[in-house]
């Protein structure tokens, strides 16, 4: 890319909000770039079920496949890599990426969480199966009458476990934590029927179809259908914070209406914004932003002509 070229936007992350965001700029006809490191959080999903549009469910792969086919189809530059620094320069960001340097009137920042994984060995087979999971709003009526485990530690992690008394009546919360749980927040669980186990995990075997976890020595073990991890979760934000961005007290992006961060020119969607973990609010969130970054730069008026009009016959 030419050192005088001034691109209208950078779009960092290719998971369901930065595809999002690069459909809108394509057909906005901005010029832009997509910049992805290829380890969306969407690609682990095995099959949503709760995304409007698929009543059979979607792969997390095979959507991120289309909606990367759909944004290519409309002339977006979507490039593998990793973005190092970001930084505001002349009215607008110099964005180094693999060693390249692109500059760019606006950016959006779309690179997502990662998950505060618990240390289980075949983790990744787990959440592949199904049978590890990490989101109850997404897939909480898949759980329906199943035995239920949650992992997690503190009074979120133990909300998490009654949220999912939704759907099952066999929740049990497998405390994780150095600190016993305080007392209000185990009179909670129990007055609405989680059964409790606080003690580190020893081993934990992940067979066909389910679980076991042994928690209180060989001589203990407890089987479940399903497993909740509910340690939460890193934002990505380092990038944006470095540029000067403001983050909240979980440490995502704190963004206006349309989705601006605390420097301008700098955008931020997704799950790297405080939300609700959601595909479909990632979604809406890339939308806003892309809107946003089309209205505050320069008009692009069209300079071709209409299509010629056909003449009907007789």
């Amino acid at each position: 890319m030419g050192d005088n070229e001034i691109l209208d936007c950078v779009v960092i992350g290719a998971g369901p909000a930065g595809l999002t965001a690069a459909i809108y700029l394509a057909r906005f006809r901005r010029r832009f770039v997509v910049i992805e490191s290829g380890d969306s959080r969407a690609d682990w999903i095995p099959r949503t079920r709760n995304h409007p549009g698929f009543p059979d469910g979607v792969r997390g792969k095979t959507l991120l496949s289309r909606m990367r086919k759909q944004a290519q189809a409309y002339g977006a530059d979507i490039r593998r890599g990793r973005v190092e620094a970001l930084r505001p320069f002349d009215s607008g960001f110099r964005v180094e990426a693999d060693g390249d340097f692109i500059r760019s009137r606006t950016v959006i920042l779309a690179t997502g969480v990662v998950d505060n994984a618990p240390d289980l060995p075949g983790l990744e087979r787990g959440v592949e199966t199904g049978l590890v999971r990490i989101c109850p709003i997404c897939d909480g009526y898949e759980v329906m009458g199943r035995s239920v485990g949650v992992i997690g530690q503190g009074d979120h992690c133990a909300r998490e476990a009654l949220f999912l008394r939704t759907w099952s009546q066999a929740v049990t919360f497998i405390h994780v934590g150095g600190k016993p749980l305080p007392g209000p927040t185990r009179a909670e669980l129990e007055a609405g029927g989680v059964e409790i186990i606080e003690s580190a995990i020893q081993a934990v075997q992940i067979e066909k179809r389910r679980i076991t976890a042994f928690d209180f020595g060989e001589d203990e073990k407890r089987s479940f259908d399903v497993v909740y991890s509910a340690l939460g979760v890193t934002p990505r934000a380092d990038l944006a914070v470095r540029a000067g961005a403001k983050v909240d007290d979980s440490g995502r992006l704190m963004v206006g209406d349309h989705q601006e961060t605390s420097v301008d020119g700098l955008y931020a969607a997704g799950d790297v914004v405080r939300g609700l973990n959601q595909i479909s609010t990632a979604e809406g969130e890339g939308a806003i932003a892309a809107t946003d970054v089309h209205n505050r730069l320069a008009r692009n008026w069209s300079t071709s002509s209409p299509p010629a009009q056909r003449r009907g016959r007789g």
